[in-house]
């Protein structure tokens, strides 16, 4: 009978372990293969990084190489530096250095970027490269030199000991290694060098670009804690029973306090930010379950105006409206003399099942909201409309100032209107007649924007 049944058994077990054989070289293969598609990929991207780099500085030397009088050239090779710049970006965050610290690196890369794009897209003929900018693009050839000869030299490292990036991918994982790995310590020496560069002059527009807000932007008094608790009390209009307050930024110019609390009608946690100088509410959230769409958008809006007007922003008026799941999120921004005001912008999230406002964004009202000297139009409506396409259909139009490419305040002649299908808002400069910005609108932008 036992012979019977091994007889029987011995072949299936065979191949049961034939089967698991195989199965085990496949998955290894399958591994072995996706191991090999990501470090080729590394590879490729650590490549195209260094010579992009290399491209980079080469580019900057030629711009600065032509007559200083060569308009047309720079605008060429500032649009190449941009283009440039912009690749390796891409290159490095296909790169696995989440882990590592190359900020420095990647920051100064960034404001090349911004830097040719700002300088690339004004009107040169008009506006030549000036004194400054000369000098900017000389600092910057001598440290993209020193950046591709950094790159190079791990480049000629990485091909001649042939590294693996996923070696690189293992030892950053363990965070707890010394990371003596040839890569790691090469991008880190970079990062460094990066970080000791002198001080450069990269001009208003790219330098308000990564200016920080600090409370030196602010007016009124510095507030403490419990100024902040009965700032919560007044926005809740009741008296909770505990109001938890964190000071953020302690003793530096960026400091604020966060709020939080339980609403004692609800039992939701609510959670807020003010400003340390003049206690100004910046961002409010409420934590509550939100229930099945009850009201339609116009009730919303209404809600939505409501509740700015009962916590002290006045005159604002909505221009775009965004629904994600329950919520419909109103942006607005202030008017002075029937002048729509872009900087000065607010965004509230709106409960659709009972109208009760459930967040609130206000960094940039709070910190740009000022009495401003507006400029007069130069262009009159009627030169402002031929500057759009003739086959634009205009629906509404009124004055608006917004922040141009270059970071600049302009006051814009703003026309709402459709063509090829699509509903646009299109930005005209009142004083030269150029479009500064274009943006299509959404169904719910375009109701929002009728007023219907």
């Amino acid at each position: 009978m036992y012979k019977r049944l091994s007889a029987v058994l011995f072949p299936v077990m065979t191949l049961f372990l034939i089967g698991s054989v195989y199965w085990g070289y496949q998955e290894h293969q399958e591994k072995n293969s996706i191991l090999i598609k990501a470090e080729n990929q590394y590879q490729r991207a650590f490549h195209d990084l260094t010579y992009h780099v290399e491209q980079l500085h080469q580019q900057l030397g030629n711009t600065l190489a032509v007559n200083s009088t060569s308009q047309s050239y720079h605008r060429k090779g500032l649009v190449n530096v941009w283009r440039l710049t912009s690749e390796a970006q891409n290159e490095i965050n296909q790169l696995p250095l989440t882990m590592l610290p190359f900020n420095e690196a990647e920051d100064f890369l960034s404001r090349i970027a911004n830097f040719a794009y700002k300088t690339s897209v004004r009107d040169l003929s008009k506006q030549p490269l000036s004194p400054d900018e000369f000098k900017t693009l000389k600092s910057l050839y001598a440290n993209s030199e020193d950046i591709s000869k950094n790159l190079s030299a791990m480049q000629e490292k990485v091909l001649s000991d042939h590294l693996r990036w996923m070696d690189v991918e293992v030892a950053l994982a363990k965070q707890n290694s010394p990371n003596d790995n040839t890569i790691i310590d090469g991008f880190k020496t970079v990062d460094k060098k990066v970080s000791e560069y002198p001080e450069i002059n990269w001009g208003p527009s790219v330098a308000s670009m990564y200016q920080k807000r600090s409370i030196n932007m602010l007016s009124g008094k510095m507030v403490t804690a419990d100024d902040i608790k009965k700032h919560v009390s007044e926005f809740m209009g009741t008296e909770p029973k505990e109001i938890r307050v964190v000071e953020n930024g302690k003793g530096t110019e960026y400091s604020s306090y966060s709020a939080s609390v339980t609403d004692p009608r609800t039992g939701q946690k609510m959670q807020m930010d003010y400003t340390q100088k003049g206690g100004k509410l910046i961002w409010f959230m409420d934590s509550r379950d939100i229930g099945e769409k009850k009201i339609n958008q116009d009730k919303a809006h209404a809600a939505a105006e409501k509740f700015l007007g009962d916590h002290g922003f006045k005159g604002m008026r909505a221009v775009s409206y965004n629904m994600y799941e329950n919520t419909g999120a109103f942006t607005f921004v202030s008017t002075q003399n029937d002048v729509l005001i872009y900087p000065e912008k607010v965004t509230v999230k709106i409960a659709l099942d009972n109208g009760e406002a459930v967040g609130l964004q206000a960094n940039d009202y709070v910190y740009e909201h000022h009495e401003r000297s507006l400029p007069k139009a130069k262009l009159t409506k009627a030169e402002a409309r031929k500057a759009l396409n003739t086959e634009f259909k205009v629906a509404n139009d009124q004055m608006a100032l917004i922040l141009n490419e270059m970071g600049e305040e302009t006051l814009c002649y703003e026309f709402t209107g459709r063509v090829n299908g699509s509903d646009y808002r299109i930005y005209i400069n009142s004083e030269t007649g150029v479009e500064e910005s274009i943006e299509e609108l959404s169904p719910l932008d375009k109701r929002t924007n009728s007023g219907k």
